[in-house]
């Protein structure tokens, strides 16, 4: 339905983005400075560079939870766990190492990151997604009990979060390969 609003009646939607609730356009604003963040280049620690990754998952989760109900409802989950997998998976497979700028330092268990718009580009395709099925669920209520939309979008959900996933596994590998440097003795 919001294909044929924007189609044949572009002017719903701006009473759509005005119904919208504020806190909606804070948590957008909220993930476009994380996600503008990561164009910079930067220095992370082992630790933080699973934060994006699993936050990111966390949101599509919840959105998940929020749109069907239980993300462990029939098949939900599953669809949500292969497209993340399958993504991570071919990811590895396809690119298995981090851009040539990354590097890291074992002593030290820090990375230095070129900076990316990737990360912003996935976070707002992702709430966008999120908004549009909110939209959409608004819209025809009968589409949440519908299995074939909700496998959809949990595969959808997913892939996002495999995308983000596949920028840490490949980080993850390049620090396992790399051997502390031991420190000059004097």
């Amino acid at each position: 339905m919001l294909l044929h609003i924007i189609t044949h009646q572009p002017e719903m939607l701006a009473t759509i983005v005005q119904r919208t609730p504020l806190w909606v356009w804070g948590l957008l604003a909220a993930l476009l400075v994380l996600g503008a963040n990561q164009m910079r280049q930067r220095t992370v620690g082992l630790r933080r560079l699973f934060t994006l990754p699993l936050g990111m998952a966390a949101f599509s989760i919840v959105s998940l939870a929020a749109a069907f109900g239980s993300p462990s409802a029939p098949g939900l989950a599953a669809a949500w766990v292969l497209a993340c997998a399958s993504l991570v998976g071919l990811g590895l497979w396809l690119r298995p190492r981090p851009p040539a700028a990354t590097r890291y330092h074992a002593a030290t268990r820090h990375f230095d990151l070129p900076g990316s718009a990737v990360p912003l580009l996935l976070i707002v395709a992702l709430f966008f997604t999120r908004y549009a099925v909110n939209v959409e669920l608004a819209l025809q209520p009968a589409l949440a009990r519908e299995a074939g939309f909700a496998l959809q979008v949990s595969a959808l959900y997913g892939a996002f979060s495999g995308l983000f996933a596949l920028r840490a596994a490949r980080l993850w590998r390049l620090a396992r390969s790399t051997h502390p440097v031991p420190a000059p003795t004097h």
